[in-house]
């Protein structure tokens, strides 16, 4: 049984990876940003067997805060889930440097502090597994996304990076790039962008959180021992 901490984990993709880690006896820490009653509903619906940390992605040192109240409570961390970020569309030409700068500090920004808080006891115990929740969007250009694709190819180049820095002291850094899931954060796209999103699908069922969960909760384990600085495509087969 491991320590997991799952950033962006009260709803969507991270709430069902952190569902999938905690059937699986993981002890696991989830952080909420923005709705705190909706977090500790779910502590209760999961019996109580993950904690619910607050997370505002851009608060520069919240991150080692964090980690020391997790693992103040639930012992070392063994893993990290990457998972906490936002999206906004926009064309490049209209995109505003507020958006900009919003999509690249919480998408990058958070994700690289995370990175940094937990590295120094994972390297130190020589035990650790980073799995960073990238975007199909990071090596497939869609229309309207130029800042968020910008800042989830950046993640993926963070990751192969840190995957040569910290291998050496037994530390494994992988991402997943999920295709078109449907969450709340998609929820407001219309059809007609969702069926452009998916039509290179080759799967009728597409991808659903728990598909991406369960990539996740690969990357976490024993059984990718073998793998680092990789990209893991779920997408349902819209890249093939």
């Amino acid at each position: 049984m491991s320590v997991v901490l799952v950033t962006g984990g009260s709803r969507g993709i991270g709430r069902a990876i952190v569902e999938l880690l905690v059937a699986e006896g993981h002890r696991v820490a989830f952080t909420w940003r923005s709705n705190e009653e909706s977090a500790h509903a779910m502590e209760e619906a999961l019996g109580g067997q993950a904690r619910a940390y607050s997370l505002d992605s851009g608060d520069r040192g919240r991150p080692r805060t964090l980690v020391a109240e997790v693992e103040g409570d639930l012992g070392p961390l063994d893993g990290l889930v990457n998972n906490a970020g936002e999206r906004r569309e926009s064309i490049l030409a209209m995109t505003s440097d507020q958006d900009w700068d919003a999509l690249i500090d919480g998408n990058l920004g958070g994700a690289f502090r995370c990175c940094r808080a937990v590295l120094p006891g994972m390297m130190h115990r020589r035990k650790g597994s980073i799995v960073s929740v990238s975007s199909l969007s990071a090596i497939r250009g869609v229309a309207g996304q130029s800042a968020y694709s910008a800042s989830k190819a950046a993640l993926l180049g963070m990751t192969k990076a840190l995957a040569r820095e910290a291998g050496r002291r037994s530390v494994r850094a992988n991402a997943v790039l999920p295709g078109f899931v449907a969450t709340d954060m998609t929820s407001g796209l219309p059809e007609s962008i969702v069926t452009f999103l998916r039509q290179d699908e080759c799967l009728p069922w597409g991808v659903s959180p728990a598909l991406v969960a369960g990539a996740v909760s690969f990357l976490l384990s024993d059984r990718s021992m073998g793998m680092t600085g990789q990209a893991l495509i779920v997408d349902a087969g819209a890249s093939a």
